[in-house]
């Protein structure tokens, strides 16, 4: 909570520099999730797998990041900027993520409690 409220002020005067780190995890976070669904639908592993497949791979550890980046560069450093920037992005994509694997069921088999509990 400390690194986010020190570095506030940098989101704040350095949207560009904000920008420049949230775009490429955007397309990360989308594209390993989408990649992740296809090869879980293609091995046929089943919604409920392939969904978790999907955000397991897509989920990143942006706390060991931003303790890695704090103990080497420092608290105000850009990479500590970096560390608290993902996820800033990562939740609210996450999110959006899973109204596309709701909207995703339709393209796998029905699934019985079974398989489920398996």
């Amino acid at each position: 909570m400390v690194l986010f409220a020190l570095q506030g002020d940098t989101i704040i005067a350095k949207p560009l520099d904000v920008a420049r780190i949230a775009l490429p995890l955007l397309v990360y976070f989308t594209v390993v999730f989408g990649v992740s669904m296809l090869i879980g639908r293609g091995l046929g592993l089943g919604y409920a797998r392939t969904t978790t497949l999907a955000f397991t791979a897509a989920g990143n550890n942006f706390e060991l990041a931003i303790a890695v980046a704090i103990a080497t560069f420092g608290v105000t450093s850009g990479q500590a900027l970096a560390g608290v920037v993902g996820p800033l992005i990562e939740v609210p994509v996450l999110v959006a993520l899973v109204y596309l694997a709701l909207w995703s069921r339709k393209f796998f088999p029905a699934t019985t409690a079974q398989e489920l509990s398996s």
